[in-house]
């Protein structure tokens, strides 16, 4: 029975009208999963040499130990933004002589080989084979590998779990922030507290299988929830909703371009890939983080902190911005059929991501308190040039947009709209204040290269309505092109 499943599968997979049409992403995001597979088996080959170096007085195993709680929340958190959870068209067998209980089954164990698991055995295993060529306990690090193998494994269960739940995400991320600051400004050492509770797996393999019974625990609540599902009727069900409306009467001092912003909100409240761009915005706030506090960065190489200033306020302009008009493919033909100027439907996404980029610089300013007044004014740069430069700029880019999107489909790992535009896009937005900044820091100052990019986001800022117009003629010569291609359904 297993056999048949995979047998419907791979049909189901090579027949789908659109496989072809994604032939060429497939690729593109192939070569990206051997890239981070590749990645992690160098890291888990050099950690222990890493760590030898760095801190000669360190046993590797036991300084691994104490950082492992960051890497499993952490983990927890990239599943639930990244893992496709493994779908079984299952209505048309419910009415078959199959065993709902296979069904489940056989769920639950094709998610075991997803490349979500196996990504992290890429570092263990490899780190495990260094430690027991460096003369580490065999028994002891096999037990501990043990251990990792059946944490990968009930992580994706524990995302079946969450994945629905849209509180999940904000406490696992609270609960990874307030394990950083608490270990970073040394109110009490998280990794001293841990690494000596995984070391203990090491000096004692035996309790290795506490891993067991976390993974079989949590493998039987999935069965148990999904088995109850299983029913023709829950199938057939129609979902019902309550519709809610909320009073954006603010927004009509805009003038004209009200109505079509009051779409807009609605559009992002009330559907899934919206509302998670909208959501994914705030996280990349905090995205500085990982480059500012290192000197690595500061001293060799800054013109990556402009890569971090740009996404810490250009979330959502970069995007939200890069699907536009893609975002109301759906009802465009009707949108195109009205009498109003296509000025104003361009202008109201730009206030849009105006109105956002804003909010995020005012909610960036403890940066100047964490990291120092220069980051923040490179932080600022980078915010004048994302409302100047690149929300304009991806106006532009949008009128080459081509792919219909389903606005109910999940936002986490979700392709579609996404075509060689959006790949395309990221040298100007990215490379053109990085670079702006690198020559006038190089020759100049550090001061001048942040001047540099505040100048070219005011210049763009300047001359908005000159580029408006182009960017609206442009969107008119391919007006009846993108209705076609909008009316195409995969």
């Amino acid at each position: 029975m297993i056999r048949h499943f995979l047998k419907l599968e791979w049909k189901q997979f090579f027949r789908s009208s659109y496989f072809g049409k994604s032939i060429a992403l497939k690729i593109i995001m192939g070569f990206f999963a051997l890239y981070m597979l590749a990645s992690f088996l160098m890291i888990g080959i050099g950690t222990y040499f890493i760590i030898e170096k760095e801190y000669p007085s360190a046993d590797p195993l036991l300084f691994v130990n104490g950082w492992l709680i960051f890497v499993l929340v952490g983990d927890l958190i990239f599943r639930y933004l990244m893992q496709k959870l493994p779908v079984l068209n299952i209505k048309p067998l419910l009415n078959l002589p199959v065993k709902k209980e296979k069904l489940v089954h056989f769920v639950l164990r094709k998610s075991a080989f997803s490349f979500f698991n196996l990504m992290p055995l890429f570092f263990y295993v490899p780190f495990s084979i260094v430690l027991i060529g460096q003369g580490y306990n065999v028994p002891g690090v096999l037990g501990w590998l043990f251990l990792m193998f059946t944490l990968v494994l009930s992580a994706n269960y524990i995302n079946f779990l969450i994945n629905k739940n849209n509180y999940a995400l904000g406490i696992m991320i609270a609960v990874l922030g307030s394990l950083f600051l608490v270990n970073k400004y040394e109110i009490f050492s998280i990794t001293d507290l841990f690494a000596p509770v995984f070391q203990s797996v090491y000096n004692n393999p035996v309790l290795s299988l506490i891993g067991v019974f976390v993974l079989v625990g949590v493998y039987y609540v999935n069965f148990k929830l999904l088995r109850s599902k299983v029913y023709l009727d829950d199938a057939i069900k129609s979902k019902e909703e309550v519709a809610s409306s909320a009073d954006l009467s603010f927004v009509d001092k805009l003038g004209d371009v009200a109505p079509f912003i009051k779409n807009d909100i609605r559009q992002i409240w009330r559907n899934k890939r919206t509302k998670t761009v909208f959501f994914m915005s705030f996280i990349f706030l905090f995205y500085g983080t990982i480059f500012f506090g290192e000197e690595t960065y500061r001293v060799k190489m800054p013109a990556f902190l402009v890569f971090a200033a740009i996404f810490v306020t250009g979330g959502f302009t970069l995007n939200y911005g890069q699907f536009i008009p893609a975002w109301d493919s759906e009802y465009y033909n009707m949108i195109m059929s009205q009498n109003i100027r296509y000025r104003k439907f361009l202008e109201s996404k730009w206030y849009l991501m105006v109105v956002v980029s804003l909010t995020l610089y005012l909610l960036s300013i403890p940066y100047a308190y964490f990291y120092g007044l220069d980051i923040f004014l490179m932080i600022t740069a980078g915010a004048i040039f994302n409302i100047g430069f690149n929300s304009l700029f991806l106006l532009f880019a949008g009128s080459f947009n081509r792919k219909r999107i389903d606005l109910n489909k999940s936002g986490f790992s979700n392709y579609q709209g996404t075509s060689a535009t959006q790949f395309l896009i990221i040298i100007p937005i990215m490379g053109v204040p990085m670079l702006l900044f690198w020559v006038f820091n190089k020759f100049v100052s550090f001061n001048a290269g942040v001047l540099a990019i505040a100048i070219a986001g005011v210049l763009a800022l300047a001359f908005k309505n000159y580029f408006m117009n182009l960017i609206e003629n442009r969107y008119i010569q391919n007006k009846y092109a993108a209705i076609h291609a909008f009316s195409q359904k995969s």
